[in-house]
């Protein structure tokens, strides 16, 4: 029995050194996975044209974007703010959901109540922010639409931080601040 041990020990320790091929590479089962082909991001074989960055076709409009068809003109502004109205029924306007975008983008120049006294104000870091229940003004829903996409003289526009509807939103609660101050 103790011959069939050694034997059995001779045979693997055999097979282990035989197996061990320090000249030759070992066997690679998955290629790929060790040397990926490389690929130019933006090469030849991307684009025929040899242009790396494509622009947009002519006429297409970004997912999702609506164009506004008033110009950023004050004969626009005057267009809007007799003609544009809200685009939102008396079902679709969340007043609180106005008060917390108002809140974020507009009160800290105009105030929480719409009276032109926020933050930046009362700091005299800008001035002349008047009120909204300024007779002189007379803002209208459109009016203010329009100023919230264009903005208006130090204002800058929000187009881009808030979509259509959420700038109705703002609008539904702008007014509301207007009728709470004439009150």
């Amino acid at each position: 029995m103790k011959s069939l041990i050694k034997i059995l020990v001779v045979a693997v320790v055999l097979v282990a050194v035989s197996c061990k091929k320090d000249t030759a590479p070992n066997y690679q089962f998955m290629p790929n996975m060790y040397e990926s082909v490389g690929y130019e991001t933006y090469g030849e074989a991307a684009f025929s044209n040899g242009v790396e960055a494509q622009l947009p076709a002519e006429g297409s409009i970004p997912r999702g974007y609506v164009p506004f068809d008033i110009d950023n003109t004050t004969a626009g502004y005057e267009l809007a703010k007799t003609t544009l109205v809200s685009t939102l029924d008396s079902t679709q306007v969340d007043l609180e959901r106005g008060k917390a975008l108002y809140d974020i983008y507009c009160g800290i120049c105009h105030g929480n109540k719409g009276n032109g006294q926020g933050k930046l104000v009362k700091r005299e870091k800008i001035l002349g922010i008047p009120s909204y229940d300024d007779a002189g003004r007379a803002i209208t829903a459109g009016s203010i639409y329009h100023t919230i996409y264009y903005g208006k003289n130090a204002m800058g526009s929000y187009a881009n931080q808030l979509n259509k509807e959420e700038r109705w939103q703002v609008v539904s609660y702008v007014l509301k601040l207007k009728s709470d101050l004439e009150k």
